[in-house]
This record gives structure tokens, sequence and C-alpha cells, in this order.
């Protein structure tokens, strides 16, 4: 799966959802830092059955170290859902109705 998604990042193959959008101005996250991440990146929990169709969470580090989420559907596009630093130790929870990033 990782490696699918790597490959349409590489190719300039996905696009951002409006949310993953507004999350990454709001954020300061860098459309280069975002791809980073996903290089460095793996696979941390698998969403087949997400209610906007299958995704996964990604964990990864951009060159400079900063470590973000970034949510991935799959496998037929590649679509950036969502994206949040890591604050502290413990993990940000992924979208949802009562607890969006």
């Amino acid at each position: 799966m990782i490696k699918e998604i790597r490959r349409k990042i590489q190719r300039q193959e996905y696009e951002y959802s409006l949310h993953a959008a507004d999350q990454s101005v709001l954020r300061h996250i860098a459309r280069r830092e975002v791809e980073e991440a996903i290089e460095s990146g793996a696979v941390i929990e698998d969403y087949p059955s997400d209610k906007y169709g299958p995704s996964c969470l990604v964990l990864g580090y951009t060159k400079a170290g900063r470590r973000l989420h970034v949510q991935c559907t799959h496998p037929v596009r590649t679509s950036l859902q969502s994206m949040s630093p890591i604050l502290g130790s413990g993990l940000i929870s992924r979208r949802g109705a009562s607890n969006e990033l």
C-alpha cells in the first residue's frame, strides 16, 4: 500500500481534499513537507471501510524532522484527506464527525 502511495506522490498523481488544504494552511504544512513525510513514512492504521472509501493513516518525517500524520485514500486515487503535526508524545485522532483535525 505505501509503495503505491509513494509512487503516486512521486508522479504528482494525487490531490488534496478541501479539508486537507484548509488544514495545511492553518497548520503551516507545506506540500513539500507532506511529500517528504510520505516518502519516509509508514502506514500505521488502515481504514478499509472508511465512509469516503478505503484510506490509511501514514506517519512520516520531513527532512527537517517534523513528524506528520497524513490520511490518504486508496487505491483508486490518492487523495490527501487530512494532516496534522504530532504534538507532544501523543497521537492526534484521525478526522471524524466529533473530533475533526
